[in-house]
């Protein structure tokens, strides 16, 4: 990671004693320690209702540390744990605030910091509104010494109206330009090549419109159920959970015009646009235009699987869906009449997220005169796994004739073998910290992404006609999710293909 180091400042988080802090935060901010990336002055303040010692706390981090990364460096993580620290504070209790701000106080003192603080809300969402009023009680979101920045964790709301709560509350104390709403789906390496696919090589852009582009394809799928987060995925949903967020911003990538410049504002304005660009799903259209499914009981690899219903902290009548398929238009010059279609899913076959651009065939089908088909050229991003790039071409098959066969010219980070891939929270932590908020959502890119679909969300709950579809877990979803993409010769592209029943093979 080729990245300046930060200024000088102390990053405190809240639930420092969760999962997310444990597996990804103090992990991600290790790897930053171990690179060089951190200020050369830093503190790491975790805080949350648990009464744990400073060292009580740094053995539970030490033990994460351990445990996230293969035999780490004894003598660096003592020297990176040596600069975390630890203080109760109750969000509830505005009270416990002021003892927080006296150990950043005391910590600026001893470690000669400045009076810049990132704070991280690696907490529940209904804490989100909470914890920013009680720091701004306390005057820890003011900007006279240094700066103060503030990163919400998704969700952002759970339809517009909540989020323009949210919103409200937060615009009460903080700036707009404090705020950091993280979404680590765009940390990912292959999410940001996009961009540099698209305007860095002269070959595509040409092609990146309607006249060349018959669809966009875009899925991710995830072959794992929601374990032990069913309570959760109730107020959820795959709606809420990944498209409003991770798929539609991907959409924005894809689908943005170019930038002014590589400026974080320049970028994210030209996202917005594409957002408000989106032509709205009316409610009556929502049951041919969105499929909505739920993952049934089933056998995979001899291994009996619950259906969704059956997992803990679920409804036994939930309609809540696993599984959500959805087409949309973009109306402006570049995308007028192409068809976007996003899918995403819990139990599907295998975990992939990608997106796939198909081009238009040729419009004279030579070949097929001579028994050959005319194979429609694709371009596939994937994310994840073996992140890279596929683009797909139709060449001669050997022998006399013309038979066309399709080939893959691909390229995997993986080949990169003298160059590292950063974890999506490292990337998004170092921007925070050096103030770039790019890959960060601004709040009227969130607020037109509920736009889209609050008429989605609305027609599920008033109209009970629509159905939830069931599909059995292992498979690629409900069959009507076919129709939604169906058409001549037009199918949802499976990329992973099952080679026996010990493994499953992804091409890329």
């Amino acid at each position: 990671m080729t990245m300046k180091k930060a200024q000088d400042q102390i990053i405190v988080i809240f639930g420092a004693t969760g999962d997310l802090t444990y597996r990804k935060l103090i992990p991600s901010l290790y790897s930053l320690h171990v690179q060089g990336l951190l200020p050369e002055h830093y503190a790491i303040l975790g805080t949350s209702l648990l009464l744990y010692s400073e060292d009580e706390f740094r053995d539970k981090m030490r033990t994460g540390l351990h445990q996230q990364k293969q035999e780490p460096n004894l003598d660096l993580v003592e020297e990176f744990l040596s600069r975390v620290f630890y203080q109760y504070t109750h969000a509830n209790d505005r009270a416990s605030f002021g003892g927080l701000k006296e150990k950043i106080q005391l910590l600026q003192h001893t470690q000669t910091l400045p009076d810049n603080i990132i704070y991280y809300l690696a907490t529940p969402p209904e804490l989100y509104g909470i914890i920013p009023e009680n720091l701004a009680a306390q005057g820890l979101q003011l900007q006279g010494n240094g700066w103060k920045r503030l990163i919400v964790e998704k969700p952002f709301g759970y339809d517009l109206q909540s989020a323009m709560e949210l919103d409200r509350v937060l615009q009460k104390d903080w700036e707009e330009q404090q705020i950091y709403r993280i979404d680590h789906y765009l940390g990912k390496e292959t999410v940001q090549n996009v961009l540099v696919t698209r305007f860095s090589n002269g070959i595509f852009e040409p092609l990146w419109n309607r006249n060349y582009i018959d669809r966009v394809e875009i899925t991710s799928a995830e072959n794992i159920g929601v374990e032990q987060r069913g309570g959760y995925y109730e107020q959820s949903g795959a709606l809420r959970d990944m498209i409003q967020n991770h798929l539609l911003h991907m959409v924005g990538f894809i689908a943005m015009e170019p930038p002014a410049s590589m400026q974080s504002d320049a970028i994210r304005n030209e996202t917005v646009k594409v957002f408000e660009s989106i032509r709205p799903i009316r409610d009556e259209e929502v049951q041919h235009s969105v499929v909505r499914g739920q993952y049934l009981a089933a056998t995979i690899k001899g291994q009996k699987v619950k259906g969704y219903r059956e997992e803990k902290g679920v409804h036994p009548q939930s309609k809540t869906e696993t599984y959500v398929a959805l087409k949309f238009f973009i109306d402006n010059w570049r995308w007028g009449g192409v068809p976007f279609y996003i899918r995403t899913g819990k139990h599907l076959p295998t975990r992939v997220n990608e997106a796939v651009i198909h081009f238009k065939p040729t419009p004279h089908y030579l070949f097929s005169r001579l028994g050959s088909h005319d194979s429609c050229n694709q371009l596939i991003i994937r994310i994840q796994p073996d992140e890279g790039l596929l683009f797909k071409i139709g060449v001669k098959t050997p022998g006399s004739g013309f038979e066309v066969q399709t080939v893959n010219m691909d390229f995997h980070y993986s080949s990169l073998a003298h160059q590292r891939i950063p974890e999506a929270y490292e990337r998004l932590l170092l921007d925070c910290m050096n103030g770039d908020s790019t890959l960060y959502a601004r709040v009227d890119s969130v607020m037109a992404t509920w736009r889209m679909l609050d008429p989605i969300i609305r027609a599920w709950n008033t109209q009970p006609g629509i159905p939830v579809y069931g599909y059995p877990a292992g498979t690629w979803g409900p069959e009507q999710a076919e129709v939604l993409i169906g058409g001549p010769d037009k199918a949802w592209r499976h990329p992973c293909k099952n080679l026996s029943d010990d493994g499953i093979y992804c091409e890329l």
